[in-house]
């Protein structure tokens, strides 16, 4: 029996290529098999059960067909005698039982093997496809850095790290944002799927995710669980507004997000293209909540709409209507996508500012005037 060997050589090319692919051996030897079993059938033209072995230490490879031991044989390709097997030296062979019978391709010729290296090659891809999909899977949510390498019908090409290619549709990118090639950004990794092409990977630059990230990557106390963001609301590129808590009587939340002199906001700023973002208070009273939502600019009276659920009528007076309302209604929107009510802005004229029985009212409720308590 003529074995066919691949030789020692050819073993430490496979491992330089677990090292230089990333993949592990054994999934590089099963591919091998796997190859080899494919152009031994189309080299003998047969559909016959065939096992391949390879010895990853010596590269000497053993090829077999899996037959059934029978009395009669009726399809060679698939049977052998009980005769035949123990002419083989298979003295304990009985009906019923599968056999390997060891065959000797001794002209299995170039073209099996330049179809079995083409098969290597395309498991070798499939397996990495996969560690690349096993790996980005996970990374849903989460952020990566990429380099823009193309941009083509508005949609942007990404590499992330050496040879991870990924796509930033036109829907998810800032729109007030060049995407040059060269440009190094940070992304939202959106969403990964199977295609027979590799893995798509999708990103975002945004999503509202981007942003809790980058405020999770420049605000420790965040990252530490001390403050929670509860909600964001955002239009990527122009505006946002974070709301966040802490438990920590000792921490000032919003003062934590945006830093000694801004640094800390400032930074995600810049890389969002220079959004501006609003960080304010969260709280579980919807009034004091819309409140701090429609900052900066200043309330004199939120009611509740009796004839709409989560509805409220905002009062503000006449020098504040702007800033309440925002540059083509960006802050009111904003607050009440924050806080998931419809706000209405009004202008609270002179001869309807609060009167004392209001602010009586106001200090009942524990909610005294900002210049109150300041003195």
């Amino acid at each position: 029996m003529v074995e066919m060997e691949l030789g020692r050589d050819f073993m430490r090319a496979l491992k330089q290529i677990e090292t230089e692919k990333g993949l592990p051996l054994e999934v590089i030897i099963s591919s091998i098999e796997a190859a080899l079993v494919s152009a031994y059938k189309k080299y003998k033209g047969t559909n016959s059960n065939v096992e391949v072995e390879l010895d990853s230490d010596n590269g000497i490879i053993k090829i077999y067909e899996v037959k059934e031991v029978v009395d009669t044989v009726r399809n060679p390709a698939f049977e052998i005698s009980v005769e035949e097997a123990k002419s083989m030296g298979l003295d304990d062979a009985k009906e019923g039982e599968m056999i390997k019978v060891e065959v000797s391709p001794r002209d299995f010729g170039r073209i099996a093997v330049q179809t079995a290296r083409q098969v290597i090659t395309q498991r070798l891809k499939d397996a990495e496809r996969q560690i690349i999909y096993n790996d980005f899977s996970g990374k849903v949510g989460e952020i990566v850095t990429g380099v823009v390498f193309r941009d083509e019908g508005g949609q942007a090409l990404v590499r992330i790290g050496d040879k991870i290619d990924a796509m930033l549709p036109r829907e998810e990118r800032i729109p007030t944002e060049s995407y040059r090639p060269g440009d190094r950004k940070k992304f939202y990794v959106l969403d990964v799927r199977k295609t027979s092409k590799g893995p798509r990977i999708v990103l975002s630059r945004s999503h509202p995710g981007l942003l809790k990230s980058l405020l999770e990557l420049e605000v420790p106390e965040i990252k530490e669980g001390v403050i929670d963001i509860k909600n964001i609301a955002r239009e990527a590129g122009v505006r946002s507004k974070v709301a966040v808590t802490t438990l920590d009587p000792n921490v000032d939340p919003v003062g934590a997000c945006i830093g000694t002199k801004g640094n800390r906001i400032k930074a995600i700023s810049d890389e969002l293209a220079g959004e501006r973002i609003d960080v304010i208070i969260w709280s579980n009273d919807p009034i004091a909540y819309i409140k701090n939502a429609l900052s900066p600019a200043k309330v004199v009276k939120i009611e509740p709409r009796l004839d709409e659920d989560k509805a409220v009528n905002v009062y503000v007076r006449p020098d504040q209507l702007s800033l309440a309302i925002g540059k083509g209604g960006q802050n009111v929107r904003l607050a009440a996508k924050l806080t998931g009510w419809k706000i209405d802005i009004n202008v609270m004229e002179p001869d309807r500012l609060p009167t004392l029985q209001d602010l009586f009212e106001d200090i009942i409720k524990g909610e005294l005037p900002k210049e109150w308590e300041k003195e």
